[in-house]
């Protein structure tokens, strides 16, 4: 057993210190149980389901196959810090009003690959919006209130309608 590591992690935007952390810790055990950041969810721990998604400098990545430690130096982004001061984003209430929030479990990282799609698309197709939630396994919705959620938030953001 390797010795306990300190190290610095960037997270939405705050410099969080990690104490005493055993170095093959993943990113979603440490964004979870050290820094108290429940927002990812830990279902598969294997990257197949998205429920632990979260941005890694821009790029979204399944948190339980990041090593924390390889994290230093880059801006983590999760989904606690899309909706500050506990309000929602507009993508959080888009899947509000379309009713894709059924028990509520993969909805963290769909709204953050929605979040992804949408910062690189402003108005995708709905093959470009299956293709970004592909990754993201959901066991209530069926995915059509996902992507009328995404049609709603896209509407609201540009006035345009998904094709």
């Amino acid at each position: 057993m390797t010795a306990p590591e300190d190290y610095d992690l960037l997270v939405n935007g705050t410099e969080h210190h990690v104490v005493g952390a055993w170095i093959g810790e993943s990113l979603l055990y440490v964004l979870r149980e050290r820094l108290g950041l429940p927002g990812a969810k830990n279902a598969c721990e294997q990257g197949e389901c998205g429920s632990c998604s979260v941005m890694v400098d821009d790029r979204l990545v399944c948190s339980c196959l990041v090593l924390a430690a390889s994290a230093v130096g880059t801006a983590i982004t999760t989904v606690e810090s899309l909706a500050p001061d506990g309000a929602l984003s507009d993508v959080q209430q888009a899947f509000v009003d379309a009713g894709a929030v059924q028990c509520g479990f993969c909805t963290p990282g769909l709204v953050m690959a929605v979040e992804d799609l949408l910062a690189r698309d402003a108005a995708p197709t709905e093959l470009e919006v299956r293709e970004a939630i592909s990754g993201n396994l959901c066991r209530c919705t069926g995915y059509g209130r996902v992507i009328d959620a995404v049609r709603v938030a896209v509407r609201r953001r540009t006035g345009a309608e998904v094709a």
